[in-house]
């Protein structure tokens, strides 16, 4: 929602013409209109005296890197005051670098097609919705307190206990909506977990789903029949430029809701405060998965009541990323992997443990992060299912509120593992680990020479 301006100068005591100047960066914000900034508007003022948005530093950093703009010799000092003079025009710049990016691998993939199948082009171009509903949760911070507020009255009007949803969830689609419930063997479903047949107003859910995953499914579909309006009010704001981005995202917020059902903001915070964080007992507490739970874990962001601010990454075997949320805390790439020295990895070696590990990035930030494998259910022998990790962290100084914290002495720089975001933006000399060079150094080659890292490159 916009403010007006002169609205906004007189809750600040300040006039129209200064308030106007402090937005163009033509005066400076003084120490007192930031405490009224943050009075009246819950503004968290450690946020306001960060440096530019750190995902918009990596994403640029990224742009800047591609070889097209070689030439022009693009410095940290050049996209800091890109950033600090014009941050519209550097996000400009960024997403026509995703654009073109996209463009360049459809097109890549599109070629390939065409030769393994004697020409037979079997897909189209597409635009990439999934990045822009990405783009759209961040922006919100993955938090949306239209939908946390319906979720707590349908979670009233159910009146039971969290660990016991499944039968009541069952009964409101029944009684309310006329849709019946049915499990399905997996021979039947045929490869699908969920499925709503909306002319019989039956929901077929695989015998292959766990008790948590039954019910996150059951909420989710009670969320698209009986808060669509809701839904509809939270999609239309984002103005997103696709239908495949607004089902996505609709489908993103229905989750919203499922998650916030089966783990209510009050009771979930408080149980996570009193328990510091522990996810096996949050689990448990509230009948969900660890996944399920790791997520929720990053929604909780209400003034006045928020949690520990989370990131949350999720990838397969090979590295793929299938789902990330960095928020204000941490700055993934929209490209590559993750850095193979973050014990994300491990957890593949160690599956169902908790890896916990401080880690810190080449710019000195710190931050603890706790890695662990989950399971997706599969068909049987002949369609086994998935193993994915998750990566959940916080920034280190908010390790002492968690119980993955204890014993480690975060005082110490040793207790720390230098990491990147991923190869190509890390500048670390000397890794081992190292895949490819960073994209803004120049290759260094010789011959004679033979480092730790297989890539030599300028460090100045």
């Amino acid at each position: 929602m916009s403010l007006p301006q002169a609205r906004m100068a007189e809750e600040l005591g300040i006039s129209a013409s200064y308030l106007n100047l402090m937005e163009r960066n033509q005066r400076p914000i003084t120490a007192q209109v930031l405490l009224k900034l943050a009075e009246t508007y819950d503004v968290d003022l450690k946020e306001l005296g960060q440096e530019p948005d750190g995902r918009l530093v990596v994403n640029l950093r990224e742009a800047a890197g591609d070889p097209l703009l070689d030439t022009l010799a693009l410095d940290r000092q050049d996209l800091n005051e890109l950033l600090e003079g014009h941050p519209r025009a550097a996000e400009a710049l960024i997403r026509m670098h995703g654009a073109y990016r996209d463009s360049v691998r459809h097109a890549a993939d599109l070629a390939e097609q065409i030769t393994e199948r004697g020409g037979a082009i079997e897909t189209a171009i597409a635009a990439s919705p999934m990045e822009e509903v990405r783009e759209t949760l961040h922006k919100r911070n993955n938090h949306f307190p239209a939908l946390e507020d319906a979720a707590d009255a349908l979670v009233k009007s159910l009146k039971a206990d969290s660990r016991e949803l499944e039968g009541p969830l069952r009964e409101r689609l029944s009684r309310q909506h006329k849709v019946a419930t049915k499990i399905l063997p997996l021979e039947v479903m045929r490869g699908a977990l969920a499925r709503f047949d909306r002319h019989s107003r039956r929901l077929f859910l695989n015998e292959a789903l766990t008790p948590s995953t039954r019910v996150f499914q059951l909420a989710y579909q009670l969320a698209l029949l009986e808060l669509s309006g809701v839904l509809d009010t939270v999609e239309e704001e984002a103005q997103l430029s696709s239908k495949e981005a607004r089902k996505l995202y609709r489908i993103s917020l229905a989750n919203y809701i499922a998650g916030a059902v089966m783990m209510p903001y009050a009771p979930f915070l408080k149980a996570a405060e009193e328990n510091r964080y522990d996810l096996e007992i949050l689990g448990r507490r509230f009948g969900a998965g660890f996944e399920q739970v790791c997520h929720r874990l990053t929604t909780l962001n209400r003034p006045g009541h928020r949690g520990v601010p989370f990131f949350m990454i999720r990838v397969d075997h090979a590295g793929n990323v299938s789902k990330r949320f960095g928020g204000r805390v941490f700055h993934f790439a929209r490209s590559g992997g993750a850095c193979p020295r973050w014990r994300l990895y491990e957890a593949f070696r160690q599956p169902g443990r908790v890896l916990a590990q401080p880690v810190e990035l080449p710019d000195g930030a710190r931050y603890f992060t706790m890695s662990r494998t989950v399971e997706r259910p599969g068909g049987g022998w002949r369609n086994p299912g998935q193993m994915l990790a998750i990566g959940l962290g916080c920034e280190a100084s908010q390790a002492q509120r968690l119980v993955y914290g204890d014993g480690l002495d975060l005082e110490q720089a040793e207790a720390f593992t230098p990491i990147g975001v991923n190869c190509r933006l890390c500048e670390r000399a000397d890794c081992n680990q190292r895949a490819f060079p960073p994209v803004q150094r120049q290759l260094f080659v010789d011959e004679h020479y033979r480092g730790a890292s297989p890539f030599s490159f300028r460090e100045d």
